[in-house]
């Protein structure tokens, strides 16, 4: 096993963990009403149930872990001629590199959705809280942090572009 393969499984077990500790504990420290939504000035506009909350952040869940992880499941079994890649023939040739490749940018993907969507939910029962005194702007950095990860896991594909080492190379 590569060192990426193992580092992005870990990853995305560890952000399966933050993923169910943040829903446990912010449902159990969020008001009956919970802010969601901000005005420019930073006062709340829109308002939803902690359950409405937990059930959308549930759904969100199991479609990114059981989907995404699905569709990782069955890269094996696909013909590679059929797969949205340059170099159709020469990856062919290496699919192990290109399962493993392929993969790991899925499941990429899936821990990074699910580190987002933990983070913004600490975000959220902080802002919420009357223990603490931070406001939304306080928050403002979860939106590129967001980004950021996003943008480099829809970069990892660019890899699929150049044809893949020979072992001897390696």
């Amino acid at each position: 096993m590569k060192v990426t393969t193992f580092v992005i499984k870990v990853w995305r077990w560890m952000s399966l963990i933050l993923v169910i500790g943040a829903l446990v504990w912010t449902y159990s420290v969020f008001p009956q009403t919970v802010a969601v939504d901000f005005a420019d000035n930073g006062l709340a506009e829109k308002y939803l149930e902690k359950e409405h909350i937990f059930y959308i952040v549930m759904a969100l869940f199991l479609l990114n872990n059981v989907l995404i992880t699905g569709l990782a499941r069955h890269i094996p079994k696909v013909d590679p001629m059929h797969l949205p890649i340059l170099n159709k023939k020469v990856w062919a040739q290496h699919r192990e590199a290109l399962n493993e490749h392929l993969i790991n940018w899925l499941y990429c993907l899936v821990a990074v959705i699910n580190t987002i969507i933990g983070m913004s939910l600490f975000a959220l029962a902080t802002v919420n809280s009357q223990q603490y005194k931070l406001d939304v702007f306080d928050f403002s950095w979860l939106y590129y942090v967001g980004l950021g990860l996003m943008i480099i896991v829809f970069l990892l594909p660019l890899r699929l572009l150049w044809t893949p080492a020979p072992e001897d190379k390696l």
